[in-house]
C-alpha cells in the first residue's frame, strides 16, 4: 500500500511540473511573437545641399624649367669645386674658382702698353703745341702741323685700344670665379679640383625647384571637357602643400601608347615640391551650388537596384535612388531622395524594407 502510494504522489509531480513547463514556453512564444524582430542599430544623417565639384584624376611628373648646368666661359686649371652632389645653394654663391694667372699677367701686360702709348701721346701733345707755334711765325708749313695731329690722333685710338683690351682681360679674370646663377640642389658635380677646362665644359649642374612644369595625363574620354584655364588641385608626395592652378595649355596629339591626353601646368616656387617627383592631379571639370549629398556606405545594391533606407516611424523604408558624382566618400543623389530625408549611415548594409530598427545617437532622431 505504501509503495502504491508513492508511485501515485511521483507520478502526479512529473504531471505538474510537465504541466508548468509547457506553459511557460507557450508563454515566451507569445511574447517573441508579440515584440517581433529585434531592432537593428544604426546610426543616421539628414540629407542637405552641398556645392559638389565634378572632377577626373590623374597622376603625372614634375619637370624643372630651370636646371642650369654651368660650363667654363674661359679656358684655365680648376683651383676649387666648393659644392658636392646634393648640396644646397644660393643665388650668387661661389661654386668653383679657375686659376686666374695667365690673366693677371695679360693685364700687366697690357697696362704696361698703356704706359708707353700714354707717353708717346703726350709727346707727340707737345710736338703739336710747338709746330703749331712754328706755323704762326711762318717758320713751317701748315702740312707738318696736319702731320703732326694725325700722328696725334692715332696714339688716342690705340690707347684707347689697349684701355679696352684692359677692361676685356678684366672680365676674363672675373670668369674665372662661377657663382650659381639661381637657388637649387647640385646635381651633379662634373669636374674637380686640378681638371683644366676649355671654353664651353660643363663643370656643375644645378636643379632649381623655383618653376617646375607638371605633365599630368588624362583618359581620353575627358578630352572634350579639358581646356586651358580650367582649376587644377595638385599634390605630391615630397610635400604637405596643396596647390591650386589652372591649366597652362594642353598637348595637341593623343599619346599613342595609352591614349590620353596630356594636360600642363606651372608650379612656381612652392616648398618641398621637387623636379622629378610624381603630382597627383584633380581637374574640377564642372562645379554645381547644391547637391543633395549622402555618405557611400548609405548606398546599398539590393534587387530592385540602388538604394537609400529613409527613416519613418522606426523602420527603414526602402527608396531606390539614382547617384551622380561621388566626392570626399559622400554620393550625390540626383533622385529618389528630398532634403531633410533623415537616412540610414552605418547598418544599412544589413536591412531590408520595413525592418525595424533603433538609432545608437538620440540626438539625430527625427
Amino acid at each position: 500500500m505504501q509503495r502504491f502510494f508513492s508511485l501515485t504522489v511521483l507520478t502526479l509531480l512529473t504531471s505538474i511540473l510537465f504541466a508548468c513547463g509547457a506553459t511557460d514556453e507557450n508563454a515566451n512564444k507569445q511574447q517573441d511573437k508579440k515584440n517581433g524582430p529585434k531592432p537593428t542599430l544604426v546610426t543616421v544623417t539628414t540629407v542637405q545641399n552641398a556645392p559638389v565639384e565634378m572632377t577626373e584624376d590623374g597622376i603625372g611628373s614634375l619637370e624643372g624649367l630651370v636646371d642650369p648646368t654651368l660650363t667654363a666661359e674661359v679656358a684655365a686649371r680648376i683651383i676649387k669645386v666648393y659644392v658636392s652632389p646634393g648640396d644646397t645653394v644660393k643665388q650668387g654663391q661661389l661654386v668653383a674658382t679657375l686659376d686666374p694667372t695667365e690673366f693677371n699677367l695679360q693685364e700687366r701686360e697690357a697696362q704696361a702698353e698703356v704706359a708707353r702709348i700714354e707717353a708717346l701721346l703726350s709727346n707727340q701733345t707737345k710736338t703739336v703745341a710747338r709746330n703749331q707755334a712754328l706755323v704762326d711765325k711762318k717758320f713751317i708749313s701748315q702740312n707738318a702741323v696736319d702731320t703732326s695731329l694725325a700722328d696725334q690722333k692715332v696714339l688716342k685710338e690705340q690707347l684707347t685700344a689697349a684701355k679696352a683690351r684692359i677692361n676685356t682681360i678684366r672680365n676674363s679674370t672675373g670668369k674665372t670665379k662661377i657663382f650659381a646663377p639661381t637657388d637649387g640642389v647640385v646635381e651633379k658635380k662634373i669636374v674637380d679640383t686640378g681638371e683644366y677646362v676649355k671654353v664651353g665644359d660643363p663643370i656643375v649642374q644645378i636643379i632649381s625647384n623655383r618653376l617646375l612644369r607638371a605633365y599630368i595625363p588624362f583618359p581620353e574620354r575627358v578630352g572634350s571637357l579639358l581646356k586651358a584655364g580650367l582649376k587644377l588641385r595638385l599634390t605630391t608626395p615630397t610635400s604637405s602643400n596643396t596647390i591650386e592652378t589652372v591649366i597652362r595649355e594642353l598637348k595637341p596629339l593623343i599619346t599613342a601608347s595609352n591614349r590620353s591626353i596630356i594636360v600642363i601646368a606651372d608650379v612656381k616656387n612652392v616648398a618641398g615640391w621637387q623636379a622629378g617627383a610624381s603630382v597627383n592631379a584633380s581637374v574640377i571639370l564642372a562645379e554645381r551650388a547644391a547637391a543633395m549629398m549622402v555618405p557611400e556606405q548609405s548606398v546599398v545594391l539590393r534587387p530592385a537596384g540602388q538604394v537609400v533606407y529613409v527613416v519613418k516611424d522606426k523602420q527603414a523604408q526602402q527608396s531606390i535612388v539614382t547617384t551622380g558624382a561621388r566626392q570626399n566618400g559622400l554620393v550625390e543623389i540626383t533622385d529618389g531622395l528630398q532634403v531633410n530625408d533623415v537616412v540610414v549611415v552605418d547598418g544599412a548594409g544589413f536591412l531590408t524594407d520595413k525592418a525595424p530598427i533603433k538609432i545608437a545617437d538620440k540626438s539625430a532622431t527625427p
